[in-house]
């Protein structure tokens, strides 16, 4: 799992920074999120991912992997990819998807 940091990954933006949660309405996208085609998550889907320091909405996002949420009380795992010249600190990553993470028990692994 870990070996997974620092790696380089393309991200599809399925749901855009600015955007809502298509199921939960007051869930507000304060970061692009979206998934690395290809790759399998455990719960049989593709891996989810955090975009963090892009400023914009985007439609894919190619980026390091800098972190990875462990959900303690899920099968899920997200992964936190930033662009290669940027680093964030674990109070960084938690502030920026607190917004959807405050549901669930999680640790970062960076």
């Amino acid at each position: 799992m870990k070996d997974i940091i620092g790696k380089t990954v393309k991200v599809i933006v399925d749901r855009p920074l600015g955007s809502y949660h298509p199921d939960y309405k007051d869930m507000h996208y304060p970061v692009n999120y979206g998934y690395v085609e290809g790759i399998m998550a455990p719960d049989g889907e593709e891996q989810d991912a955090y975009i963090l320091g892009v400023n914009k909405a985007v439609e894919e996002f190619t980026g390091k992997v800098i972190a990875i949420v462990r959900r303690l009380d899920d099968i899920e795992e997200k992964w936190v990819v930033a662009p290669r010249n940027l680093s964030f600190g674990e109070k960084e990553v938690v502030g920026a998807i607190e917004f959807q993470e405050r549901y669930f028990k999680s640790e970062i692994i960076m």
